[in-house]
């Protein structure tokens, strides 16, 4: 073979390499390939190793299976109640159909901003600021629903809507700040004034407490004193009782010892004496002198003059 000719086959020989490794496609994790052949839709290529037959097929559209975020810029909407106001959202979407994203519309991005635009004027529409102020989770969800059913043709899902920011023009937001500032100011008031009612009802509580408990303790110590005198009464009584007791038994014991020793009439004469002079004790002038002791009248007559002396 010529030179010629070995060159021409080299040549051919690398052009038909070259031509296979260029047509030998790896789509990587979480990518999809739209292929055409001869412009019409051929199939859709999911992760892993394609061959693209040469001149026929061509690869019409990557797409991302990630969810992917889009930052809308603000848009201008009016209120139920006519006030003008920007609000910026920010759109999750998923590409779910890689086909009906690439021929369902010609710019997916630009209709969902546009669909969402129109659709956040048309329910901000029908709420008052202080309602919009304060319905942002309501919006979302009402956006997200219209969103996720119009973009469904397009193999698009909308995960999740979020409005970023809501700024009403500048004098309502200066009358907005005072509102706040006055609400914040009644609050502290109310506040103040609680704490203060509180105090005063913790002290009440405190004297109460303590009038109780000093009014128990002086019972408690007058039932202290009247038990305490109540028992120095018993004590005294028993020990009144326990003397005259013992002088009971003491003279008992000296009749016993007397009875035992048979005393003479004389003993028992004089004894009686003794007892006729304790009753002429004090005030008595006269004394009935019995007849077993008339003998002894001149020793009773001594003895009734030596006591009234």
């Amino acid at each position: 073979m010529s030179p010629v000719g070995i060159g021409v086959l080299v040549f051919l020989i690398l052009f038909i390499v070259a031509l296979i490794i260029t047509n030998v496609k790896i789509v990587p994790q979480s990518r999809a390939y739209v292929v055409e052949r001869l412009g019409a839709y051929r199939m859709t290529w999911q992760t892993g190793i394609h061959f693209k037959i040469p001149f026929f097929e061509r690869i019409a559209k990557n797409v991302s299976l990630k969810e992917q975020v889009v930052d809308f810029p603000p848009q201008p909407v009016i209120t139920k109640d006519n006030v003008t106001m920007q609000i910026d959202t920010v759109v999750f979407y998923q590409i779910t159909d890689p086909k009906l994203y690439a021929y369902g519309v010609e710019n997916p991005i630009s209709a969902i901003e546009n669909l969402t635009a129109t659709t956040l004027r048309n329910i901000i529409g029908e709420l008052e600021l202080d309602h919009t102020l304060t319905s942002r989770d309501t919006i979302n969800a009402k956006i997200r629903g219209i969103l996720d059913e119009a973009t469904d043709p397009w193999g698009i899902k909308v995960n999740r809507v979020e409005l970023k920011n809501i700024l009403p023009p500048p004098e309502i937001q200066d009358a907005m700040e005072k509102q706040m500032k006055a609400e914040r100011q009644r609050r502290e008031a109310i506040l103040r004034a609680e704490g203060e009612k509180a105090s005063k009802v913790l002290v009440a509580e405190g004297q109460k407490e303590s009038q109780i408990l000093a009014a128990e303790g002086d019972k408690r110590a007058a039932i202290l004193h009247a038990e305490a005198v109540k028992e120095a009464k018993i004590r005294e009584a028993e020990g009144e009782a326990e003397a005259i007791l013992k002088i009971q038994q003491a003279e008992a014991k000296a009749i016993e010892l007397i009875n035992q020793s048979n005393p003479g009439d004389g003993y028992l004469k004089i004894k009686s004496l003794e007892a006729f002079a304790k009753a002429a004790d004090g005030q008595a002038t006269k004394i009935v002198v019995p007849s077993e002791i008339q003998g002894l009248a001149g020793l009773a007559t001594g003895v009734i003059e030596t006591v009234k002396k």
